[in-house]
């Protein structure tokens, strides 16, 4: 049987699956588990993340549009 990649949580001293499908298993089968803790990224790392793959000259732009104040409001007319 290849590896298959399972998502489970661990409650009560048991590892349930977060998906139900058919695992090919039955009870009683012996399995082997290769525990990784999923990585949990920041809103530091998430908000870096934003600019990759672009360009210095597109960062560049998306910070001048995000920095331009002009058009936060409405021009209004003094009367």
């Amino acid at each position: 049987m290849d590896p298959q990649p399972i998502d489970a949580v661990f409650e009560n001293g048991i590892f349930r699956p977060l998906h139900p499908h058919d695992l090919g298993v039955h009870d009683g089968d012996q399995v082997r588990l290769h525990i990784e803790q999923p990585v949990l990224r920041t809103s530091i790392d998430l908000g870096c993340a934003v600019f990759d793959g672009l360009s210095s000259a597109e960062i560049d732009e998306i910070e001048r549009i995000a920095l331009d104040r002009s058009r936060f409001f409405p021009v209004r007319e003094i009367e």
